[in-house]
């Protein structure tokens, strides 16, 4: 079985009830020739760039299945009988292999200074009397 997904526009014409059932009836003509849905998205309604069989807007919906490449022909065939389908495309998808690439983190050393003891204030004025005795 190859990895297929399916892209198709439907009329804007359908009621959110009867795209539900339209949908349903898409994924039934995959299952029934032994085809595996993996994935589907529900309708979007969009704007179209240009008019497409005289309709201005369409419900945009994609789905992802496994399916047998000869039974592809008569998949096709069942869509293009569809007069709600505008348009369709099915494209052959790679499975993408997940691959985890380790984050590699600089060590930052941080100093880490030792906490000198406080000097009382008479002992620096006798080390400075002895260093000024000096010169």
């Amino acid at each position: 079985m190859k990895f297929y997904e399916l892209t198709y526009l439907i009329s804007p014409d359908l009621s959110e009830e009867e795209l539900r059932v339209f949908q349903e009836k898409i994924n039934s003509f995959i299952k029934e020739d032994g085809g595996r849905l993996e994935k589907s998205k529900n309708p979007i309604e969009r704007k179209l760039e240009y008019p497409i069989k005289e309709r201005e807007r369409g419900h945009l919906a994609t789905l992802d299945f496994h399916f047998e490449p000869e039974k592809l022909e008569n998949l096709e065939k069942k869509l293009k009988r569809e007069s709600s389908i505008l348009r369709y495309l099915i494209l052959a998808k790679r499975i993408s292999k997940k691959i985890e690439i380790p984050r590699i983190t600089p060590e930052i050393k941080i100093k880490k200074f030792k906490k000198e003891k406080k000097v009382e204030l008479e002992k620096i004025e006798e080390k400075l009397e002895e260093i000024l005795g000096e010169i």
